[in-house]
């Protein structure tokens, strides 16, 4: 052992001789790194700002003192989530759970890539065509984790081929293998009805982990990997939105054509996508990092940070568009400019829906947005955070970055309003909150991600 740390020692000095530094304390340098601005977000540039309600609080809720706060920069969409982007990613689920399945079925009967055409095509990436080798690292991952799966699942870590194309033909289904996955995949035939088969979607779901960092560097033991594995938190979401919503939300009421159409006919892709939860959304979050930052990896470049919901804090200060104290997005204190149109969608009178132009909502990008350049932050739909729900945490979050995460409590802060609120609801400084496994019609969401670097404020 000895000789083993002399050996280590001198082989040190002789690269630390051989290297460019002279010697000197230079760090450690990698390539050359530029903040990336992520496709259809704009910069919110961090500063101070009053929280709160200026006006005065006309339902008498008293949940929002105005509290001097600061928060850091940050990306966000310019528009809420759209139907047509949590179709990419329910997409996406479909596509690797059917891929997944035939891995499986494929690995049961003994199946591998031949060229056949086969179900053994879509095999895992460990069974190699006979005659190649796996690589040393792959061979070692293999033979101590993926072979070995976890205590839920045997085939946890295997890779998918995602080479072949899945058929969706079924006339041109390779096998009976293939078509029995399939089959697995739609509700049976007994539950169908116009000629026409259902996806079961309840099949479809998302599997994601993530660590309560906040938890954990609360815990004072001293054994940092029982503590680390203490707090690692596996999800399993179904992605597929509550279509329902359009008729359990507003009893004795004619929504059947929106549960129909609303989701999945491109004639509503550029809509806010509706009746998702609060997890799913954390859940569309979590695959989006992923998807990313797969492509970065194949691109040999360094991974991006997470993208996440915002903060209630930061939601808020992004609506104000750097106005002070505004009612609005716009300034206010009116929901109307001085043509006389409205400037959000909601529900300006009495049942008057389409007062504003549109009965239920409208395209994301519908509007004027706000000096930040965001769209619809007040009406159209109401919009997750981050945040639980308590009345009285204005008095005693952080003045930095403020945010009350409470895990135990499943009402979730929601903001902005939707179209069927009246403008109170539409005010940047109004609280309104929803259970977390709760889903509506009128509410949507969009994400954040922070940016790297602390040179970028509103301040300067």
């Amino acid at each position: 052992m000895k000789k083993f740390i002399a050996l280590t020692a001198t082989l040190s000095l002789l690269i630390s001789c051989g290297s460019s530094d002279r010697g000197e304390l230079v760090g450690v340098r990698g390539k050359q790194w530029r903040p990336e601005k992520p496709y259809g977000m704009t910069l919110i540039p961090g500063g101070a700002y009053i929280m709160g309600k200026s006006d005065d609080d006309l339902a008498n809720v008293q949940d929002a003192p105005t509290k001097t706060v600061t928060v850091r920069s940050f990306y966000m969409d310019e528009t809420e989530i759209t139907n047509s982007e949590y179709r990419q990613f329910v997409e996406w689920v479909k596509d690797s759970t059917i891929r997944t399945r035939l891995a499986i079925l494929a690995d049961e009967m003994g199946q591998k890539p031949g060229g056949e055409g086969g179900i053994g095509e879509y095999a895992f990436k460990d069974q190699m065509v006979e005659g190649e080798e796996q690589s040393p690292y792959d061979k070692y991952m293999y033979d101590n984790y993926y072979s070995l799966g976890d205590g839920d699942d045997p085939y946890a870590g295997r890779k998918l081929n995602h080479q072949p194309k899945l058929i969706q033909d079924p006339q041109q289904y390779p096998d009976e293998y293939y078509v029995e996955v399939m089959d697995s995949m739609y509700l049976p035939a007994s539950e169908s009805y116009n000629g026409l088969r259902t996806m079961d979607v309840s099949k479809l779901k998302f599997k994601y982990s993530w660590m309560d960092i906040a938890a954990a560097a609360k815990d004072k033991s001293k054994n940092t990997r029982a503590k680390r594995s203490k707090y690692m938190i596996h999800e399993q979401v179904e992605v597929y939105p509550d279509t329902t919503v359009w008729i359990k939300d507003f009893s004795y009421s004619y929504n059947e054509p929106m549960h129909n159409d609303y989701f999945w006919h491109q004639a509503y892709g550029e809509y806010p996508v509706v009746g998702v939860t609060w997890g799913q959304a954390k859940a569309f979050c979590a695959w989006r990092t992923l998807y990313k930052n797969a492509y970065q990896k194949d691109k040999g470049r360094q991974e991006i940070n997470s993208f996440r919901l915002p903060t209630e804090a930061e939601w808020e200060y992004a609506a104000r568009g750097g106005l002070q104290s505004a009612t609005f997005p716009w300034g206010g204190p009116y929901a109307k400019n001085d043509r006389g149109c409205f400037l959000a969608n909601f529900k300006p009178n009495r049942g008057d829906y389409a007062a504003d132009g549109a009965l239920y909502t409208v395209e994301a990008q519908s509007f004027d947005p706000n000096e930040y350049n965001l769209y619809n932050m007040s009406g159209n739909v109401a919009e997750w955070t981050d945040s639980s729900y308590d009345a009285a945490s204005y008095e005693y979050v952080s003045t930095m970055n403020p945010n009350a995460p409470d895990p135990s409590n499943r009402r979730k802060v929601t903001r902005g309003g939707s179209w069927k609120d009246v403008a109170y609801f539409l005010q940047v400084s109004t609280r309104d909150w929803e259970y977390a496994d709760s889903a509506r019609s009128y509410i949507g969401f969009r994400t954040v991600q922070d940016y790297m670097g602390t040179q970028n404020t509103g301040n300067q």
